[in-house]
């Protein structure tokens, strides 16, 4: 008489299953893949350099406003704001016709702008009073969006 199991009724795939190869990406998968990353990188690319681009001139806006205060507490104590040849280095340092200096007036010293050129400072400046200046990012005068000039209001 001869013997059944239940495994010779039981398809071969179920019965024995093959050992299985690990598997790597196709060709054809990663350039799809790369194609897609592309893609991502051409649309959001612009976007985030655009932010980044407004919050160095939004630094330099607010770091220029920090100046200007500072200047403002030098003359408080001095009885008048530095003249051009003194610069805004009489913030950190006193200067030799200063009496009544009381600082530094600046943690830290006086920073530069963003794009790490150093502020420009005027007394009297074009329009009477004093002037703190950038030139952004290309430290030239005039320009548009990031090369555009940044100063206090006067």
């Amino acid at each position: 008489m001869q013997r059944f199991s239940m495994r010779s009724f039981l398809p071969r795939a179920i019965a024995r299953p093959a050992a299985r190869r690990p598997r790597g990406f196709t060709l054809i998968e990663l350039l799809v893949v790369i194609a897609i990353l592309a893609l991502l990188a051409g649309l959001v690319g612009p976007t985030v350099m655009d932010k980044l681009g407004g919050a160095k001139s939004k630094t330099a806006a607010l770091q220029i406003s920090e100046i200007e205060k500072s200047l403002d507490l030098y003359k408080l104590d001095v009885g008048r704001y530095p003249t051009t040849a003194e610069g805004l280095q009489a913030l950190a340092a006193k200067p030799a016709s200063a009496g009544g200096w009381n600082g530094p007036y600046m943690k830290g010293g006086v920073p530069n702008d963003p794009w790490g050129n150093p502020y420009r400072y005027a007394n009297p400046g074009p329009n009477g009073g004093i002037e703190v200046l950038s030139l952004g990012a290309d430290n030239a005068p005039g320009g548009e969006g990031e090369n555009a000039d940044l100063r206090n209001g006067g």
